[in-house]
């Protein structure tokens, strides 16, 4: 049985499976920020919401590294050349900058 190398790019069923855990865990977000409305509703304890915040933020967060994991080896991957590579290498970073900062906007426009 061959080793697969770090940099072979995953099979179109393992790109299916990965898309199928993210989708998963975003119907589970979707269930907690559903229990944070009914918790609104029924004017549960503040604190107790807060960590349920905190809960979806982190689960939020997890998807997005999730989805940056996934686009940094597909979007690598497609370079032709070390021009494009380099050229790719740029949007990633730019990707990363505003993920990091929070942004869903590549400039950050959307703050």
């Amino acid at each position: 049985m061959e080793e697969m190398d770090m940099l072979d790019q995953p099979t179109k069923e393992q790109q299916l499976d990965e898309r199928t855990r993210i989708i998963n865990r975003l119907r589970r977000i979707q269930g907690q920020v559903k229990g944070i409305e009914r918790m609104l509703e029924k004017d549960q304890c503040c604190s107790d919401i807060l960590v349920q915040v905190a809960a979806v933020r982190s689960a939020v967060n997890k998807v997005g590294t999730l989805i940056f994991q996934r686009y940094s080896r597909t979007c690598l991957d497609q370079a032709k050349d070390s021009a494009e590579q380099r050229e790719m290498m740029d949007q990633l970073l730019a990707t990363m900058n505003s993920f990091l900062k929070g942004g869903g906007g590549l400039d950050g426009s959307d703050r």
